[in-house]
C-alpha cells in the first residue's frame, strides 16, 4: 500500500519558523579554516611525493618512465620543442641551472642488429639538416604505430646523422644509447634516426630527470604544510562549534527524544523495537513545474560550492570529533550540531534537486532547521560506543556501503580495443535512484504528476543513505537497518506483539495441565445435586 503525502501543515510545529541566524564571524572562521587545511593538506602531500622522489634519486639515479615503443616508416622520430628561456641573464653557464636539473634519454633499437642514433640539438639546426626529409613527431600515434597523423612529407634522403657537426649531444651504436643533458637556455629538439639514416625507424625510447632541488622544496612544502594544518585545523572547529551553538542553542540534554538510547535487543516481552534516531521527511508539492526540473542543475551551483566547504569541514570535525569519542565517550555538542546542519543543508538540496526533484521551493542558505518540505533530524546520544569509533565507519559499514553504492552511484566500464586507431570505448550505466528520478522527471514533464507510489520509493532510497551516513560521521552507534522504509515520513514503531510467554507463570501454556479437560466444579461425580 502506498503511503499518501501528509499536507505540510501536519509537520511538527518545533521545525517550522524562520531559520536561526548565524554570526558571520563563525564562517569567515569556518571558511578561513577550510582553506588554510586545504592548503596544509596539499602542501603535506606534496611534500611527502617529494621527499619520496629524492630519496629514489639518490646515488646519483635518474627517475624514469616506463620505456615506450614508436615506430615510424619515414627517416626519423623527432621529438616537440624544448624551450628554456632565462631572460636576461648573460652568464653562461646560467648560475644554479646545473642544479635544477638534468634529463636522461634513453634508446634501444627493436632490431638488435640495428644500429640507432639518438642526438640534440637547437630547433633551427635540426630544421636545416630535416628539410624535405620524411619524419614524424614523437607523439601517441608514432607509439600506437601508425605515424600517419604526425608524418611530415618529404622526398630527400638525409645524410648520416653521425656526420653531423651541430648536435650538443649524440649517441649511437647497437644496443642502449643513452644521453644525459643538463639543462641549457634556447629552443632544443631530440632525434632518433637509424645510425645509417635508413628508414623505417623502430626504437624504444625511455626518458628520465633528476634534480638537486628535490629535497630543498620536499622540506618547504612539508614545514608549510604542517603550519598550514596546525592554523587551519583549529580555526575551521572554533568556526564549526560556533555555527553548532548558532543554529541550535537550546540543544536538548544527551539522551532525551525517541532513540535517544543506545540501541538495545527488542523487548522479550513483546515491546515494540526503538525508532530509528535518523528522522528523515520530504513532503511531495502539489503542482510541481514540469519544466523546472530541466534547469534545476544551474539553480544549485550555488549551494554546491558552499557544500563543497562545508562537507570538507564535516570531514574534519568528524575526524576531531572521533578522538574526542574514543577518550571520553561523548560527541561535542556543537559539532553534533553542526555536522547534523550539513546533513539537513544537503538534504534540502537533494530533495530540490536530483535526488528527489520532490520540490520547487529553493532551500535556504542556512545550517539551522528552516521552513521547507524537506527536513532532517538526528537524536544526539547520551554515550558513544569508544571502540566502535575505531571500526564502524569503514569495516561494518562495508555491508551498506556496498549496497548504497549501487542504488546511488553510478556504473562506469571501459574498454580499450587494439586495432589501427588505439581506440577506447567507455559505457555508463546511471544508478537505481537516478533512473527512478529520471523516470519521475519525464512522467512529470508530460503529465504534470510525479506518481505517489515512485516518490515513496524515492524517499526510501534517501532514507536508507542517510542512515548510513549518520553511522559513517559518527554521529550514531545503532547499525542501520538493512530495510526500505517508504514514504514520506518516518515509519511509527511497529505494534508490540503479545508474546504468550510474556504473562504471570500460571498463565503460560508449559505451566497448564495437561490432560482431557476437566469439568467444571460441581457438575462432575461428587459434585452437588443441581435437584436440590
Amino acid at each position: 500500500m502506498t503511503q499518501q503525502s501528509p499536507s505540510r501543515s501536519s509537520r511538527p510545529p518545533d521545525r517550522q519558523g524562520a531559520p536561526r541566524r548565524t554570526r558571520p564571524g563563525q564562517w569567515v572562521l569556518l571558511v578561513l579554516g577550510a582553506l588554510l587545511t586545504a592548503l596544509g593538506l596539499a602542501a603535506l602531500v606534496s611534500g611527502l611525493v617529494l621527499a619520496g622522489a629524492a630519496a629514489a634519486q639518490q646515488d646519483g639515479r635518474f627517475l624514469t618512465a616506463a620505456p615506450d615503443r614508436h615506430q615510424t616508416i619515414t627517416y626519423a622520430l623527432v621529438g616537440p620543442s624544448a624551450v628554456l628561456d632565462v631572460g636576461d641573464v648573460q652568464v653562461s653557464p646560467v648560475p644554479f641551472l646545473d642544479r635544477l636539473g638534468q634529463v636522461q634519454v634513453r634508446v634501444t633499437a627493436a632490431d638488435p642488429e640495428q644500429d640507432i642514433f639518438v642526438g640534440v640539438a637547437e630547433t633551427a639546426d635540426v630544421d636545416r639538416y630535416l628539410d624535405d626529409v620524411a619524419r614524424a613527431e614523437l607523439g601517441s600515434a608514432t607509439e600506437s604505430g601508425d605515424d600517419a597523423r604526425s608524418r611530415v612529407p618529404g622526398d630527400r634522403v638525409p645524410d648520416r646523422p653521425g656526420n653531423q657537426t651541430f648536435w650538443a649531444d649524440s649517441d649511437q651504436g647497437p644496443g642502449t644509447r643513452e644521453l644525459t643533458l643538463d639543462l641549457r637556455s634556447g629552443s632544443w629538439t631530440l632525434v632518433v634516426m637509424n645510425a645509417d639514416a635508413s628508414r623505417p625507424v623502430w626504437a624504444d625510447l625511455q626518458l628520465g630527470a633528476r634534480s638537486d632541488l628535490l629535497g630543498p622544496l620536499a622540506g618547504g612544502q612539508l614545514i608549510g604544510g604542517l603550519a598550514g594544518l596546525l592554523v587551519g585545523v583549529p580555526l575551521l572547529l572554533l568556526g564549526a562549534a560556533g555555527l553548532g551553538r548558532d543554529i541550535d542553542p537550546s540543544t536538548p540534554p544527551r539522551g532525551t527524544g525517541p532513540g535517544a538510547a543506545l540501541a538495545e535487543a527488542p523487548g522479550r516481552g513483546g515491546s515494540p523495537p526503538p525508532v530509528y534516531p535518523v528522522h528523515l521527511s520530504g513532503f511531495l508539492d502539489a503542482g510541481l513545474s514540469r519544466w523546472l526540473w530541466l534547469v534545476k542543475w544551474l539553480l544549485v551551483v550555488p549551494h554546491l560550492i558552499v557544500l563543497t566547504v562545508l562537507w570538507f569541514a564535516l570531514v574534519v570535525t568528524t575526524v576531531a570529533a572521533g578522538f574526542a569519542i574514543l577518550f571520553t565517550g561523548r560527541y561535542p555538542p556543537s559539532w553534533f550540531s553542526f555536522s547534523v546542519g550539513v546533513l539537513r543543508w544537503s538534504w534540502r538540496v537533494a530533495f530540490y534537486s536530483y535526488s528527489a526533484l520532490g520540490t520547487d521551493r529553493y532551500p535556504p542558505f542556512t545550517l539551522a532547521r528552516a521552513d521547507h518540505p524537506a527536513q532532517l533530524e538526528i537524536d544526539r546520544p547520551e554515550r558513544l560506543s569508544r571502540g566502535l569509533v575505531l571500526v564502524k565507519w569503514w569495516l561494518l559499514a562495508i555491508p551498506h556501503l556496498l549496497i548504497v553504492g549501487v542504488l546511488t552511484g553510478g556504473g562506469t566500464w571501459s574498454t580499450s580495443r587494439s586495432g589501427d586507431d588505439g581506440t577506447t570505448t567507455t559505457s555508463w550505466g546511471p544508478s537505481l535512484l537516478g533512473l527512478l528520478v529520471l523516470v519521475a522527471a519525464v512522467i512529470l514533464l508530460f503529465t504534470g504528476r510525479y506518481r505517489p507510489e515512485l516518490f515513496a520509493l524515492v524517499m526510501g532510497i534517501n532514507r536508507w543513505v542517510n542512515r548510513v551516513l549518520a553511522y559513517v560521521l559518527l554521529l550514531r552507534d545503532e547499525y542501520p537497518p538493512f530495510r526500505l522504509d517508504q514514504g514520506p515520513v518516518e515509519p511509527p514503531p511497529r505494534a508490540a506483539v503479545p508474546s504468550p510467554w510474556s504473562g504471570p507463570a500460571q498463565d503460560r501454556p508449559h505451566d497448564r495441565p495437561q490432560g482431557p479437560p476437566q469439568a467444571p466444579p460441581g457438575n462432575g461425580p461428587g459434585g452437588p445435586d443441581p435437584s436440590r
